[in-house]
């Protein structure tokens, strides 16, 4: 995973010092920028341009005609230095941290303790974007598509909250309910006046929202949501809406954190770790704690690998919602069959060789193994087997006892829909192979019949190790 080099964040430059140095269109740039903010400017030249010395005429900057030193950086919060040669960049962010001021210096990441991002202005709402000093025209393409979305008075909603911030705070109480404040005050009536123009009104109706949000009590409800097969970008919109308005996420242990992150960064995470064989957290344990935080006020994302209603025991966690009288809602994700036929462009159901698909488990209920699937599959139908890696061999024998012939096409993925995937393919009698395969750590799902020749298999691995490697 890529990291930061750069922590983005927000500085309070308001009635301190930044001082800018340089002579040119670099040092123009920079105060263009920073006299959008409350800071005290200074800009020192000893040859200012005819346009740089009239910009800080015209906007009031102060302009030393003479290079930083540690007098003049006396206290100052930020140093930009734009000197347009790397030497005397150098020189002069030497001397800045000498009198311990942070410095950027324009276009030279590495002599900087801090960047610039690209913004997009909405004051006093603000878009940072950034790329740790590598692509600054890359930031600008992404600026631009930001700047097409957000309408220039958009800011007026910053203007808003600012004239209300305080009585939500005396009001209501830190966390769950401030939150739904703001969400339903920043999607309703009073946010239409704000980007109208009519802060006045839109004030008055923000400050009768309030009145009803404080006597209002909160209640909770549960989102079984599906994650998808665990690549972040099939996560359907509304799924990832939920997450970045959840108070907790209640996830499983095939949830991949790149997508538990997409969630609130103070969200609650709790994992209930369920894997095959290794259920740290017991179904009835997770029954009771959504309808614990569903009872205390939260709004609970429970996040579920795939489709929570396929294999996702989410009909036991509907029951125990229902019986407990707590509000809840499906929001369904891409199961992980669909997602293993998307990665080999195998047709699940294809005219004149397979009508039907059937959706299957190698484990059922307490052990037992479900039945009636494979007389289907011998029927003709496509199978798509979920967590059958381990009993591969039995697999083999039941759909062989039910008339499935040996050289029925199979495929079988690993980590489906997911960079990481790896496609296995074969026919019914190779398939036994996978069950002694030590080098498959995801999950595994199975896909069985004569639809699967017509998909995109030739680069597949075989079943079986190679010899070389089984050796």
């Amino acid at each position: 995973m890529s990291r930061f080099r750069f922590f983005p964040v927000s500085y309070d430059v308001a009635g301190r010092r930044v001082v800018v140095a340089g002579n040119g269109e670099q040092a123009l740039q920079k105060l263009r920028l920073l006299v959008r903010t409350e800071a005290d400017l200074m800009l020192c030249a000893q040859a200012p341009s005819a346009d740089l010395a009239d910009f800080a005429t015209v906007n009031g900057v102060t302009l030393v005609v003479a290079e930083p030193d540690a007098d003049l950086l006396a206290g100052a919060a930020l140093l930009f230095v734009a000197m347009g040669d790397e030497a005397n960049d150098a020189r002069i962010a030497a001397v800045g941290r000498a009198a311990g001021v942070l410095v950027n210096v324009v276009d030279r990441p590495h002599l900087s303790d801090f960047a610039v991002p690209a913004i997009v202005d909405r004051a006093p709402v603000s878009i940072a974007i950034a790329t740790d000093g590598h692509a600054p025209v890359l930031a600008q393409k992404v600026r631009a598509l930001i700047e097409a979305l957000l309408p220039p008075a958009f800011g007026r909603l910053g203007q808003l909250a600012a004239c209300i911030r305080g009585g939500v705070n005396d009001r209501l109480a830190e966390g769950a309910p401030r939150r739904r404040f703001w969400t339903h005050l920043f999607e309703g009536r009073a946010a239409d006046a704000a980007l109208a123009g009519e802060l006045d009104r839109a004030e008055i109706i923000a400050r009768k929202a309030l009145d009803v949000a404080e006597g209002e009590t909160v209640e909770g409800r549960v989102f079984l949501v599906g994650a998808g097969p665990g690549a972040e970008d099939l996560l359907t919109l509304r799924a990832q809406r939920l997450l970045q308005t959840a108070d907790v996420i209640v996830h499983d242990a095939l949830v991949p954190e790149a997508v538990i992150a997409m969630g609130r960064r103070d969200a609650h995470r709790i994992s209930v770790g369920k894997r095959k064989g290794r259920h740290s957290v017991m179904q009835g344990e997770i029954d009771a704690l959504l309808v614990r935080l569903a009872r205390e006020g939260r709004r609970v994302v429970r996040l579920k690998a795939g489709d929570p209603m396929v294999y996702g025991r989410a009909g036991e966690e509907i029951a125990a919602l229902r019986a407990a009288g707590v509000p809840y809602e499906i929001v369904p994700g891409i199961t992980a069959s669909l997602a293993a036929a998307a990665d080999a462009a195998v047709p699940l159901t294809l005219r004149g060789v397979s009508q039907h698909l059937i959706l299957a488990t190698g484990h059922g209920a307490d052990g037992a193994e479900p039945e009636g699937w494979e007389h289907l599959a011998a029927a003709g139908s496509t199978v798509a087997l979920y967590m059958g890696k381990s009993v591969a061999e039995r697999i083999v024998a039941r759909l062989v006892g039910a008339g499935l012939p040996l050289p029925t096409p199979v495929l079988a993925v690993e980590n489906a829909g997911r960079a990481s995937r790896r496609l296995f393919a074969g026919t019914l009698g190779e398939l036994r192979s996978l069950a002694a395969r030590d080098d498959l750590s995801g999950p595994v799902l199975i896909l069985i019949g004569e639809a699967i020749a017509h998909g995109d298999i030739a680069s597949a691995e075989p079943f079986a190790l190679p010899l070389a490697e089984a050796a």
